[in-house]
């Protein structure tokens, strides 16, 4: 571990992947909820600051927007090629709505941080200094850069 590299800050593809499965997505090692949908305020395994988020209204969006669609579909496509009596419609898809909509909405707030984090908004503009180096990329990046005498200006 080079806890002397300059930060990188990651990707947004693998920060959003890496908050959708509940990670940190400046490391990917520690976890972002401390309960089912509280982000803790910062990262144990990195120290990134996570308590400035603001991940309030995108997150339901998106998942009354996936599930509404997926949803929607199955019960088009079961009244459409079955015979179902309306009382078990009526009881089976709010419940399976309301499971699908809980099971998405913490891995989409997650993803939304991990945007917000690769896209600089929000207070994720500085990066934590003990993060360790992971990939070869990354390294030969923080080498470059400390070669060429390129200073983090957050470093006195």
């Amino acid at each position: 571990m080079a806890t002397d590299a300059i930060p990188v800050r990651t990707r947004l593809i693998p920060a959003m992947v890496r908050g959708f499965v509940g990670r940190c997505p400046h490391c990917g090692q520690g976890r972002i909820f401390g309960r089912f949908l509280k982000v803790r305020p910062d990262c144990e395994a990195c120290g990134l600051e996570l308590h400035h988020h603001r991940a309030d209204d995108l997150p339901p969006y998106a998942v009354i927007f996936i599930v509404g669609h997926i949803v929607g579909y199955l019960i088009l496509e079961t009244e459409t090629r079955y015979d179902v009596p309306l009382w078990v419609e009526m009881g089976v898809w709010p419940v399976v709505t309301l499971l699908f909509a809980l099971a998405l909405l913490q891995p989409v707030k997650g993803a939304v941080v991990g945007l917000q984090y690769a896209l600089g908004m929000q207070g994720f503009a500085t990066l934590p200094r003990g993060r360790p180096v992971s990939g070869l990329k990354e390294t030969r990046l923080a080498a470059a850069g400390a070669a060429a005498g390129i200073r983090d200006p957050d470093q006195p």
